[in-house]
């Protein structure tokens, strides 16, 4: 499979070396020095399992690559605005374009660009980082790939458009031959936002600590604050008609107090850098989707307010 990766940071980086080590023509879209590094060495990727360098194509102009069969988008939800567009050589007719990036509405930018028909909605579940220009590394047992039709898997593609369930299986056979398991899932909305209970919850407790859950949780002042966000994020969810899984909030309470050691939310880093912060997509999305159904979000609405000033970074 022709597969392009818009964002091959840590994550997109993560999924694309394993592809590419899969046997797939992968074409990796990256910056500065990372680019240059990954064209100088290759694409070294750094597991608990083990590591390996991949030699593939890598660029800075998506349209050097041409149309592919399936763009995986996972930049940072505020560079859609430009990295959007800047896809756009690279879906042809027959183009997937798998939206792997936090948030539960993100998908909505590249449909909005490239129509519904094309586009699939997606999480990905990892501990992944970037230590150094051409590495990429990941931690932990969990490393899971869940994606789905917005619409559900039974919406006929509209006309000239390809048939999507069956691209579907193909992408996930595509993964999971690569050794990223994988799933089509029927309901993905719930799948979206079961992540989205944790990532939220992570990402916007620790960015307005300034400190990591690991750090956290031991104090119960501050893990009252986890269980009460995690509840927030859960209630707006429902509220939504979000169809979670049963003992969402136990099961994902229980993953944070298991894997504290490898838990580090990315907008944690950010703001420590002074980058910019997915703020809008996490935290934003949680605020947002409580006002429209009436359902309170105090301590979510006290990170949006803490962080909304940084949220473009410190330049």
């Amino acid at each position: 499979m022709r597969i392009a990766v818009m964002g091959a940071g840590s994550v997109g980086g993560y999924l694309g070396g394993m592809l590419a080590r899969g046997g797939h023509n992968v074409s990796l879209i990256a910056r500065g020095e990372h680019l240059a590094a990954i064209g100088e060495r290759g694409l070294r990727v750094v597991r608990d399992a083990g590591e390996f360098t991949v030699r593939c194509a890598a660029t800075d102009a998506p349209g050097d690559v041409g149309p592919v069969e399936l763009v995986l988008l996972t930049v940072k939800t505020y560079q859609n605005a430009v990295a959007v567009p800047e896809m756009a050589p690279m879906v042809g007719p027959d183009t997937a374009v798998l939206c792997l990036q936090n948030g539960v509405d993100s998908y909505l930018a590249p449909a909005a660009a490239f129509g519904a028909g094309r586009v699939l909605a997606g999480a990905v579940y990892i501990e992944a980082g970037m230590p150094s220009p051409g590495v990429v590394s990941q931690a932990g047992g969990v490393v899971r790939v869940v994606f789905g039709e917005p619409d559900g898997p039974e919406r006929p593609a509209p006309e000239g458009e390809g048939e999507l369930p069956e691209r579907g299986r193909a992408i996930a056979d595509a993964f999971n031959a690569s050794g990223v398991p994988a799933e089509l899932a029927a309901d993905i909305r719930a799948g979206l936002w079961a992540k989205f209970l944790f990532i939220a919850t992570m990402a916007g407790v620790t960015a307005m600590a300034r400190q990591t859950l690991a750090e956290l949780m031991p104090r119960p002042e501050w893990r009252e604050v986890v269980v009460g966000c995690l509840r927030e994020v859960e209630a707006a969810g429902r509220a939504n008609g979000v169809n979670f899984p049963p003992g969402i909030h136990d099961t994902t309470l229980a993953y944070i107090e298991d894997n504290l050691a490898d838990l580090q939310a990315s907008m944690h880093t950010d703001v420590l850098a002074g980058r910019p912060l997915e703020l809008e997509a996490l935290n934003g999305a949680v605020v947002r989707a409580g006002r429209a159904a009436g359902v309170p979000t105090p301590i979510n609405d006290v990170i949006y307010a803490m962080l909304r000033p940084l949220a473009d970074g410190i330049s």
